[in-house]
C-alpha cells in the first residue's frame, strides 16, 4: 500500500478503539471508569498482533498486546465468544484489572480481534476497593483465568452470578461488565463495516503493510540513538511489609536500530505487593522506547519487534505466583520508567526529561454507606509533577508516564461517595529547582462523612524524584492522617481506618529539574 492508504487505514483502525471507549465510558456504572476513564481498548489481528490502540492507559495496552497473541492461541475463541481474564501470571496487569476479548468473523473466516481492559473498583480480597496491603496474590480479590463470559453470544450466568457473589458492590461489578461487552459489539460493528467497504483480502493486507512501516520507524528511531551500554538504577520506598529501599537496575544495550533492556541487578522479588509481572514490566519499557519516537509514529506489533526485554524470573519486576502484585502494576511500572529514562538520558541528554513525581498515588476506601444505604468502594490515582524537560519546565499537576486517567471530579466523588473534599489544589514550590523547573504536585484532602478502611499506596515518599543535569530533585510526596485537628504521618503503603470527621491529605510529589 502507498502512504496515503496506509494513513486512511490507521485512522479507520485507531477510530474502532476510541469509539469502543466512548461506548465503554458512556454505559459503565462506576466513576472510576465514567469518570476518570481507568480503561483501554485494542484491536489486533487474526494472530493477535496488536494492530491499533486509543490513546488511554500505557500500562494496559502495553501489556494486553504481550498477552493478546498467547490467550487466543490458547483459548481460541470462535464468534460469539467473550473471554473474560485477570489473571496477572496469564497476561493481566493486577485483579481489579479485567479484560474483556471477542473474535470478529466475516464470511465464516477470523479477521482479527477486540479487546478492552478497564479497573473495577473492587474485586473482592481482604480490603475494600481490592488494593491491600498483601503478601498473597490470593489476598488481593478474584483471579479469573482465561474464561468464557460469553459462548455463542449467551452469557455465562453462573460465573456472573459467582462474580457478583464475591465483591463488595456487585451491581456495579455486573454494569461494568456488561458495559465492556457492550463496548465490544461496538467495535465489532465497525470492523465488519470495515471489512464490507474495502473487502477482507485489502484489510489483511493493511494490517501487515502497518505492522511492517511500524518496525521501520522504530528501527529508525532507535537507530538515531548512540550504540552503547547504559546503566541506571534507582529505587523503590517500601513493600508495605518490609523497609526498602528495593533496587531496580537497567542495561540498555543499543546496537544499530535493535536495543536490549536487562534487569540483572534488579532486587528479587519481596513478601509485599510491589512484586511487578512481566506484562507490566513490558509495558513499561514499551512506553519509554515509545517516547522515542515521533509523536505522530504508528504504534503497534511491529514498534516493538526491535526490543529485547531480559529479567530474572522471581526478581522484583518478573513476579511469579503467589507473589503479591497489586502494587506492582502501579508503582513498580512507574519506577521501571524512571529507570529506563535514565539510562537512556546518557546517551540522549538533550531529549531525555528529569524524573516526573513517579507514583500513582493510589487511594482506596471502602466501606457501608449509610446516607445512601449500600456498600461504596472507591479507589483513584493521583496526579503530580511532571520531570523538567530539557528545554523547558514540567508540567503541574499532571498523571504522568504509566498512567493517563482523568481525576474524579469533586462534584461527582461527592455525590457518588460519602466523602467532602476540603482541598484541591496545586502544591505550589513542590518541583524540583534547576534551569528548568520541575512540575508542582497536587494536594487532595477528603474528610470522611462515615466510618471506612483506607489503603494508601504510594511512593516518592521517602526518595525523591531525581533531577539531572544538575537540577535539584522534587519534593517527595507526604500522606498525612488528620482527626480531631491532629496530624499523623503515613507510610508509603499503609492500611488505617478512618472515623467520621476524619481527613485524609495526599500532598503529591513534585518532578525532578532540569539543569544547574
Amino acid at each position: 500500500m502507498n502512504a496515503l492508504e496506509l494513513e486512511i487505514f490507521n485512522n479507520l483502525f485507531a477510530s474502532i478503539c476510541e469509539e469502543m471507549g466512548v461506548a465503554l465510558c458512556r454505559s459503565s456504572f462506576s466513576p472510576n471508569i465514567k469518570e476518570r476513564k481507568d480503561f483501554s481498548c485494542a484491536l489486533f489481528d487474526p494472530a493477535g498482533r496488536l494492530i491499533a490502540q486509543a490513546a488511554h492507559i500505557p500500562v494496559h495496552l502495553g501489556s494486553m498486546a504481550y498477552a493478546a497473541a498467547g490467550v487466543v492461541e490458547k483459548f481460541h475463541p470462535g464468534e460469539g465468544d467473550v473471554l473474560i481474564f485477570n489473571d496477572p501470571y496469564e497476561g493481566g496487569t493486577h485483579l481489579p484489572d479485567i479484560t474483556v476479548l471477542c473474535a470478529v468473523e466475516h464470511g465464516g473466516r477470523r479477521v482479527g480481534y477486540l479487546a478492552n481492559r478497564a479497573h473495577h473498583s473492587d474485586i473482592g480480597g481482604i480490603a475494600a476497593a481490592s488494593m491491600p496491603i498483601s503478601k498473597h496474590i490470593d489476598e488481593e480479590g478474584l483471579r479469573l483465568a482465561p474464561t468464557s463470559l460469553m459462548e455463542g453470544g449467551r452469557w455465562n450466568e453462573s460465573l456472573l452470578e459467582w462474580i457478583r457473589g464475591q465483591v463488595r458492590t456487585p451491581e456495579e461489578r455486573d454494569g461494568d461488565l456488561r458495559a465492556q461487552v457492550a463496548a465490544l459489539h461496538t467495535g465489532r460493528q465497525r470492523l465488519l463495516e470495515i471489512v464490507g467497504r474495502y473487502g477482507e483480502a485489502r484489510v489483511q493486507v493493511a494490517m501487515e503493510d502497518l505492522i511492517a512501516y511500524a518496525e521501520r520507524t522504530s528501527r529508525a528511531a532507535i537507530g538515531a540513538v548512540p550504540d552503547g551500554t547504559y546503566v541506571f538504577e534507582d529505587v523503590l520506598d517500601d513493600d508495605g511489609i518490609d523497609p526498602g529501599p528495593f533496587a531496580i537496575k537497567a542495561a540498555v544495550h543499543v546496537n544499530g536500530d535493535a536495543l536490549k533492556v536487562d534487569f540483572a541487578g534488579t532486587a528479587p522479588g519481596v513478601r509485599g505487593n510491589v512484586n511487578c509481572p512481566m506484562p507490566v514490566t513490558v509495558s513499561s519499557v514499551y512506553y519509554a522506547i515509545r517516547c522515542l519516537f515521533e509523536k505522530s509514529a504508528i504504534v503497534n506489533h511491529g514498534s516493538f519487534a526491535p526490543v529485547e526485554i531480559d529479567a530474572v524470573e522471581g526478581s522484583l519486576v518478573r513476579a511469579v505466583y503467589p507473589s503479591a502484585v497489586a502494587g506492582g502494576n502501579v508503582e513498580t511500572s512507574q519506577r521501571i520508567v524512571d529507570v529506563v529514562f535514565g539510562a537512556l538520558h546518557q546517551a540522549l541528554p538533550t531529549r531525555i526529561p528529569a524524573a516526573s513525581q513517579g507514583t500513582m498515588n493510589n487511594v482506596a476506601i471502602g466501606g457501608f454507606d449509610f446516607l445512601r444505604g449500600r456498600n461504596f468502594a472507591y479507589y483513584e490515582t493521583i496526579g503530580g509533577g511532571m520531570g523538567a524537560r530539557p528545554h523547558a519546565d514540567g508540567l503541574s499537576a499532571v498523571h504522568t508516564h504509566m498512567t493517563n486517567t482523568m481525576n474524579t471530579p469533586a462534584e461527582a466523588l461527592e455525590q457518588h461517595y460519602p466523602f467532602r473534599v476540603v482541598q484541591y489544589s496545586i502544591r505550589r514550590g513542590s518541583g524540583g529547582t534547576g534551569r528548568h523547573r520541575g512540575g508542582d504536585g497536587i494536594v487532595r484532602e477528603m474528610e470522611v462523612l462515615v466510618g471506612c478502611e483506607c489503603t494508601l499506596i504510594t511512593e516518592r515518599r521517602l526518595y525523591a524524584p531525581y533531577g539531572l543535569n544538575g537540577g535539584r530533585p522534587g519534593k517527595r510526596g507526604r500522606n498525612l492522617h488528620i482527626r480531631k485537628g491532629r496530624s499523623e504521618e503515613l507510610g508509603p503503603k499503609v492500611h488505617v481506618l478512618l472515623e467520621p470527621g476524619d481527613r485524609l491529605r495526599i500532598m503529591t510529589p513534585g518532578g525532578g529539574g532540569f539543569g544547574g
